[in-house]
């Protein structure tokens, strides 16, 4: 098992080269940036058109302010619900406390959220590597193993939506798209998860041959584990808990609707986030919402626009808060753990495991 707090032996190696890494050329970074946060406030415009601001100051006068503090308080359990299943994943290879796993998700929540290109999870990977000693190559694969879980149960969830609300049929066609790759993620996932262990004589090799052979066989023991699977059905209160602050802030602004058209603003919004967009999602969260009440639920386009604010507000602000005080208490810079986390995806931050295998 992994349970070193240190970090040593850096090598480099070919796995996962340039995953989650800053793009290679700056001057194509700062271009496609500029033309991400453009469109995002090209968004924010439209949506926001027909908004009176004194309607707005009002509606922030009159709502209940009950249940936006509920919404909110369900919008931080629900990252308490992914710790649980992301230390699930890598109980069979590291032995990481759910406080690790909570800090480091919420550190990375926070980094997704102000920083561009949406580094969080390279940040939440390269946290648990310096903390556990942990392969960056195996703690990037438990991310993708959770992707793979949640595009599933979207893929249904979305489904249904489709069955039993009235949705834009445009969107059958993006489920279809996310079924093939939810599909071809499982398959390839699946390939290394339940195939043999490699023999202890592969583990001895050197360089590169050794790295691979490590996270081969990490992802082995993920893959003949029952952990898997448990983290598998995890994935349904955590994905259903993020249907109750939607629906939270549904009650708090007054509108009538239930917790089927919250499930599917959730899945909606899930699908949207993954856009490149501008920072916090400032922008394409605001015009999703608002299409999704307008089209959908034949709500005011004025009160929709509105409303998309106040959401924004619960899923955002109170996450982004809890961030902040996650990397506080990491007691490092965001902007170091962005530059380990790049360093590391382009390298294969492999190191060494603490004990023989």
């Amino acid at each position: 098992m992994y349970v070193s707090e240190n970090v040593t032996g850096r090598t480099v190696s070919p796995l996962y080269d340039g995953c989650l890494a800053e793009p290679q050329s700056q001057r194509t970074r700062w271009v496609v940036l500029i033309l991400i946060n453009l469109a995002s406030l090209g968004c924010l415009v439209w949506a926001l058109r027909d908004v009176g601001f004194g309607d707005l100051k009002d509606d922030l006068a009159t709502i209940d302010y009950g249940w936006v503090a509920l919404a909110g308080a369900l919008e931080l359990i629900v990252y308490l619900s992914q710790a649980v299943r992301w230390r699930l994943v890598l109980r069979p290879v590291v032995a990481l406390s759910f406080r690790q796993a909570v800090r480091a998700i919420y550190v990375g929540l926070f980094a997704s959220e102000v920083l561009p290109f949406r580094g969080g999870e390279a940040v939440r990977c390269f946290l648990v590597t310096r903390w556990t000693q942990l392969p960056f190559s195996v703690s990037v694969a438990s991310v993708l193993i959770e992707r793979v879980f949640d595009g599933g149960w979207l893929w249904l969830g979305l489904w249904l939506s489709l069955k039993y609300v009235e949705l834009p049929k445009q969107l059958g066609y993006v489920n279809d798209g996310l079924g093939l790759f939810v599909l071809g993620g499982a398959v390839i996932l699946g390939l290394a998860l339940f195939r043999p262990r490699p023999p202890r004589s592969a583990l001895r090799r050197r360089g590169w041959r050794h790295h691979l052979a490590v996270l081969m066989d990490d992802l082995a023991r993920i893959g003949h584990s029952r952990y898997l699977y448990l983290a598998l059905l995890q994935s349904v209160p955590y994905l259903l808990l993020q249907v109750i602050p939607i629906w939270a802030a549904f009650q708090a602004y007054g509108f009538d609707l239930g917790l089927g058209a919250a499930a599917a603003l959730m899945l909606i919004l899930r699908l949207a986030s993954i856009v490149p967009q501008a920072p916090a999602s400032l922008g394409f969260f605001q015009i999703v919402t608002k299409e999704f009440l307008e089209r959908a639920y034949n709500v005011d386009s004025s009160e929709a626009a509105r409303f998309s604010l106040v959401l924004w507000g619960v899923v955002k602000v109170m996450p982004l808060i809890a961030g902040f005080i996650a990397l506080a208490i990491t007691g490092a810079k965001l902007g170091e753990l962005r530059k380990g986390a790049a360093a590391e995806g382009q390298s294969g931050g492999a190191v060494e495991p603490v004990s023989s295998r």
